[in-house]
């Protein structure tokens, strides 16, 4: 009955009707299917496009890299792509690298050895009392986003393998800022927003506000800053730059691995569920650099002639090329000098924050400000907690209402100023004590720092607080202003008497080690200048020694504390931090320079050199043992310290910081055989006279000391006149009387033993061998030459 009344309606005029629906319905079919395919091809297309360019921009950008690293080093600003000048090249030379092993001139030591010149700047404070061996617990922090890939968890366990795009963390610290040196060319402005429409909409990074640097090509101190102008225009860039962001999907394969087990140190303040990134490339600045500025890029300037006049007229302001550097211009780019891996080294979200401070007197005025926009350009701002400027009683007027006018327009630094001359040490404290952030960032006012400085030091002390990174100290010349790379496995160590040098990381610590260009090399001793510190940490040791007075030794001072009471120092290849090496200080010592720098070694050796410390008298210090000449003030406080802190032995610094330095405690030891008797010297009921050599026997056992004493068992010989012969009398450094001269450098008196408080008179043999006299000194007498078994030195 049914196919009957079907039947019914498909006849005539209704199967014509069904026959156009059923087409219709599959040409509805076939019409849907092409266009799902037109539209999937268009995607497809404009997908592979996007990623064909973006390999080809890569491709193009990492060739360029390459060719720069080969000339000399990688430019910050990629937009300019000028070839590195043959004439810049010509400075990766050996002399640039001895420059940087000397320090320039920076520590200098008169032909006496009796002035050591550290050009360190430092300030001194008083022990609060803490404990340094509680373990400091910082309060969790929340983790920054610094990624806007959705390919990438945030805050979650993330493995070290994994890394993140670094051109898109490149992009997103740039947030609220200019696009930096024109790296965002047009072209790529019309890539991001043609394909803008085809992709999911990037969250926005949010990190504490940054207030970028100015360009001034000219810098004049008494120039008015209009602050709304520049604000509204940062606002708007920074804007229109979040609103461009771009982000692609994408997984790297991993090239660098964080060590898991630095994360179990006992005084590690990692979080345990702490994300990572890669190093920060930043270099931020309000429009874009000019690439044809006087010294932009770091490079040599050149000036004419008719400028050598005005040049050695302002020489003395500040001892470098002053009216050079007040033509370069504040913010200028300079070469990115880090290992190639360092780029690629990955470091914790959660970093603890820093106060960069500076110390200065009389400080240029172009110097000090291109220091201060450094930081500013080159640190990623959630991490700047703020800079400290700390006066020390500075007499020129540009730094003074012309200073506080320039630096109000950049809220995060403030400037503390002395009322009197306390000297850099105690200066230095003063910005520790009013300092907000969790570690203290100490750097020279005449510096520059380069990309990606900051992270590498934050993250050695987020992963053991008692870590005292420093970064690569490189050379800015002096003559030409420009930036020099340095030699790499670079350490500071010191010489004798406790003078401050670079050198070379042994060639058999660096096999054992199997050490990389980037890791973290051990320091010995800290140039003292530019370093971060935990700020609690840096109060348990107790600061500086607060009895040091204006600079000199402190960098000596913290060092052996650092070491010898658990901390360790080290230099980081992967920060780096550009310096004026300058021949001296232009500014005026308040106090005695040789006499203050003498007095604070003194202090040092007293406290923590133990027995070493006639090593350090000997070398040309016996004055400072008489209270009379110097007065080194009370050491009590610091005795006790040492104590508290449970220090180890100055005999354990050198066996284990620092093995290779050869630190005999004596010059000679042994026998003392007298060449005229051919007999030895020997020790009889408090007497001397002359015996049978015998190895064996203890009573011809003498030891010739670092103080000039010739001693046994804390017994030394002390002529008393020519009538009473010598007498043996207990050792004190402090008497002029024990002293005895030998293998000086008069050639004809070598093996004598002159007696050092008298008038050219020696030790003599009598001929019958009975005893010793005192007689003046004959070259030629054998009875007056000496030789003891085993020589030290």
């Amino acid at each position: 009955m049914k196919m009957v009344n079907v039947r019914r309606y498909l006849r005539g005029s209704g199967r014509v009707l069904a026959f156009v629906f059923v087409a219709s319905v599959i040409w509805l079919l076939f019409d849907m299917a092409a266009l799902r395919m037109s539209i999937s091809d268009v995607n497809s297309q404009l997908l592979k496009e996007r990623v064909i360019r973006e390999k080809e921009m890569m491709i193009k950008q990492q060739s360029r890299v390459t060719q720069l690293v080969m000339e000399g080093f990688k430019h910050p600003v990629q937009k300019v792509e000028q070839a590195v000048t043959h004439a810049w090249r010509k400075q990766k030379s050996n002399k640039l690298a001895q420059a940087y092993r000397r320090g320039g001139k920076e520590h200098e030591v008169n032909s006496n050895q009796k002035q050591v010149i550290n050009k360190s700047v430092h300030a001194n404070s008083r022990n609060n009392g803490d404990n340094p061996t509680k373990q400091d617990v910082r309060p969790k922090k929340e983790a920054v986003n610094l990624d806007l890939s959705e390919a990438v968890v945030h805050k979650t366990h993330r493995p070290p393998g994994v890394q993140i795009n670094q051109n898109l963390l490149i992009k997103t610290a740039r947030f609220a800022q200019n696009p930096v040196d024109g790296i965002d060319s047009k072209a790529d402005q019309k890539v991001k927003g043609a394909s803008a429409k085809n992709q999911t909409k990037a969250s926005q990074l949010h990190v504490e506000e940054a207030h970028p640097a100015q360009t001034i090509a000219h810098q004049n101190p008494n120039k008015n800053v209009n602050r709304k102008e520049e604000n509204m225009e940062a606002k708007r860039v920074g804007m229109s730059e979040r609103t461009n962001v771009n982000v692609k999907k994408e997984r790297l394969k991993p090239i660098v691995h964080l060590r898991a087990k630095e994360n179990t140190r006992i005084n590690s303040t990692a979080g345990r569920t702490a994300g990572v990134h890669k190093v920060l490339h930043l270099d931020m600045t309000q429009a874009p650099r000019d690439p044809k500025a006087v010294g932009q890029f770091g490079q040599a300037v050149l000036l004419p002639k008719s400028d050598d006049a005005v040049v050695k007229k302002r020489w003395d302001e500040g001892h470098f090329n002053v009216y050079l550097s007040d033509q370069i211009p504040v913010d200028r780019a300079i070469p990115d000098t880090r290992p190639e891996s360092c780029a690629q080294n990955l470091v914790h979200d959660d970093l603890p924050s820093t106060s960069v401070i500076f110390c200065f007197v009389d400080e240029v005025w172009s110097t000090l400000l291109r220091s201060v926009h450094s930081v500013l350009n080159r640190s990623p701002p959630h991490l700047l907690k703020e800079i400290i400027l700390v006066d020390d009683f500075s007499t020129k007027d540009y730094l003074k209402e012309p200073l506080d006018k320039y630096m109000s327009q950049f809220p995060k630094v403030r400037i503390i100023r002395l009322k009197e001359r306390q000297g850099l040490i105690r200066a230095r404290l003063a910005g520790a004590a009013v300092a907000k952030g969790e570690v203290l960032t100490f750097l020279d006012s005449h510096i520059e720092c380069n990309v990606g400085w900051l992270e590498p030091l934050l993250e050695r002390v987020y992963l053991d607080r008692r870590k005292v990174p420093c970064p690569v100290i490189e050379v800015i010349s002096d003559k030409d202003m420009s930036y020099m790379l340095v030699d790499n496995f670079q350490r500071g160590i010191f010489k004798w008497p406790l003078v401050f040098s670079w050198s070379s990381v042994p060639e058999d610590v660096i096999k054992k080690n199997n050490m990389t260009i980037s890791d973290p090399i051990k320091c010995p001793v800290m140039a003292g200048g530019l370093f971060s510190i935990d700020k609690k940490y840096f109060f348990e040791l107790g600061t500086y020694d607060p009895g040091l007075d204006v600079w000199g030794g402190e960098n000596m001072e913290i060092s052996f504390k650092i070491w010898m009471c658990g901390g360790e120092i080290e230099i980081i290849p992967c920060s780096r931090v550009g310096h004026i090496f300058r021949g001296q200080n232009p500014y005026k010592f308040p106090k005695d320079r040789q006499k203050t720098v003498e007095r604070n070694l003194a202090r040092v050796a007293e406290v923590w050199l133990d027995e070493y410390k006639d090593i350090f008298y000997g070398h040309g210090y016996h004055h400072l043992l008489d209270k009379k000449v110097m007065d080194i003030g009370n050491l009590t406080e610091q005795i006790e310290l040492r104590k508290r802190l449970k220090c180890k032995s100055f005999k354990w610094y050198l066996e284990n910081v620092y093995p290779d330095f050869s630190t005999p405690l004596v010059k000679a030891e042994g026998l003392v055989f007298n060449r005229g008797l051919r007999k030895c010297l020997a020790l009889q009921k408090g007497s001397l006279s002359f015996e049978v050599c015998n190895l064996n026997k203890q009573n011809q056992h003498f030891n010739y000391t670092w103080m000039r004493h010739i001693r046994q068992q804390g017994l030394c010989v002390e002529p008393q006149s020519k009538e009473h012969g010598f007498a043996l009398l207990p050792c004190d450094n402090a008497k002029r009387e024990l002293r005895w001269l030998h293998k000086i450098s008069n050639v004809a008196l070598a093996e004598h033993l002159i007696a050092e408080f008298s008038n050219h008179m020696c030790l003599e043999a009598e001929p019958r061998g009975v005893t010793v006299r005192l007689s003046p000194c004959e070259p030629n007498n054998i009875f007056q030459k000496w030789q003891f078994t085993h020589y030290s030195v």
